[in-house]
């Protein structure tokens, strides 16, 4: 029984040593924001920016300061992306969002008030995704969240 017990020990020892290891190799990346970036982030007056596609009669209004002129000065220029890359990447960042709206015991509700129902098999087209994408990445960069496994660089 002792040796058993020994050898769990042992197994346990260097289990916890790897996974020391594992996490002493890792170090976690940080954002460059810059100075004007920050300028926006502090603007303290509402911008309110309305996506929408007439011909799909989907929109989305954005009142968030700062974000007009984030989106205008420091975001990537319309065609930067492609519409898959932002629908992709807008469909990852909705549903984190959607289920932090469901846990306002563990994200703020003063950050995630409202669900977006954002479907995949939909086109909203370029302009929606365009300005979506960049809100979340706005909102990320400000806020400093974290809506999908990558970080929210422009």
């Amino acid at each position: 029984m002792l040796v058993l017990l020994k050898k769990i020990g042992v197994v346990v020892s260097l289990f916890l040593i790897v996974i020391s290891l594992s996490y002493c190799g890792s170090t976690k990346e940080t954002l460059s924001i810059s100075e004007q970036e920050k300028e926006t982030f502090n603007q303290v007056e509402g911008d309110t920016i309305r996506i929408a596609n007439e011909e799909t009669e989907y929109e989305i209004i954005i009142i968030e300061p700062g974000f007009y002129t984030w989106l205008n000065s420091i975001a990537r220029p319309e065609g930067y992306y492609s519409q898959s890359f932002m629908e992709n990447r807008n469909w990852i960042m909705v549903t984190e969002w959607n289920q932090r709206v469901l846990q306002p015991q563990r994200y703020s509700p003063l950050l995630y008030e409202l669900q977006i129902n954002y479907q995949r098999n939909i086109d909203y087209g370029y302009e929606v995704n365009y300005k979506l994408y960049n809100y979340f990445i706005y909102f990320q960069r400000k806020y400093n969240q974290r809506l999908g496994p990558f970080l929210p660089r422009i």
